[in-house]
């Protein structure tokens, strides 16, 4: 089974928890205490699985300007450049358009604002710290 799925059940929700923690957490040097949120329940979670395992996972939710704010977006590094990102990218985005967002917002690490601007995300506003990684707040519309 290789797709991207929208996370139904606790399962699946603690695979999409595993892979963040292996990207954010291990990987990144972030703080285990600041990785789950208190947005946790209201966000629409995405995993991303090559047969069956979970290799990627994303969130969207409404933000308080009303945009949808996609966040956690993480790949294995076992499987990236494979597509996996822009996959649940699409699949966030979608959702979002369903649910009557007109734009998307996202904080981006720099280090992958490139991948973002090429999906037509655009800068607002000046660098930042969080968590101990320089980000910069991206939006772009959503229409088709």
């Amino acid at each position: 089974m290789h797709g991207v799925e929208v996370v139904e059940t606790a399962a699946a929700f603690r695979e999409a928890l595993a892979v963040r923690y292996a990207v954010f957490v291990d990987e990144q040097g972030v703080p285990a205490s600041v990785e789950v949120d208190d947005h946790e329940a209201e966000a629409t979670h995405f995993l991303a699985r090559v047969d069956g395992a979970a290799v990627g996972t994303a969130r969207y939710r409404t933000a308080e300007s009303g945009a949808a704010k996609i966040e956690r977006v993480a790949v294995r590094d076992t499987h990236r450049g494979e597509g996996w990102g822009a996959r649940l990218m699409d699949a966030a985005e979608a959702r979002a358009r369903e649910a009557g967002h007109d734009r998307a917002v996202l904080d981006a690490q720099t280090s992958a604002a490139g991948f973002y601007a090429a999906r037509g995300y655009e800068r607002v506003g000046d660098v930042f710290d969080e968590a101990g990684i320089p980000h910069v707040t991206m939006e772009r519309p959503l229409d088709e």
